[in-house]
């Protein structure tokens, strides 16, 4: 089995890293989880953000903190993102969900950008 890998994306420094870590893990097999928080919401603004939603597309979820979305002024739960459902806008609670679906025992891998 692949295994999964869990991205925490706290930054919005890291998107082409983000871009291409995904590319990769989808090549190898992994399903991805990827949660974004803080300054990472930024990235769910970005003109191709698309690109990442149609990478994890069928080999994984992306969530957000709404939370963090507005409070960065960036939109609410209304506000369309490529990717990601009304009901993957959570809190922090939804990230540790996600880390919940982690075993690592079994080559999952958790990065933080």
């Amino acid at each position: 089995m692949a295994g999964k890998l869990g991205i925490f994306v706290t930054t919005d420094k890291h998107w082409n890293h983000l871009l291409n870590i995904a590319k990769a893990a989808v090549a190898k097999g992994k399903e991805l989880i990827i949660f974004f928080t803080h300054r990472g919401t930024y990235l769910c603004k970005r003109d191709d953000f698309s690109e990442l939603a149609k990478v994890v597309e069928g080999h994984g979820k992306m969530s957000l903190c709404l939370v963090s979305l507005k409070a960065h002024k960036l939109g609410d739960e209304n506000t369309p993102i490529p990717g990601i459902d009304k009901k993957d806008f959570g809190t922090q609670a939804r990230h540790a969900e996600m880390l919940e679906e982690l075993k690592f025992e079994e080559g999952d891998r958790y990065l933080v950008l």
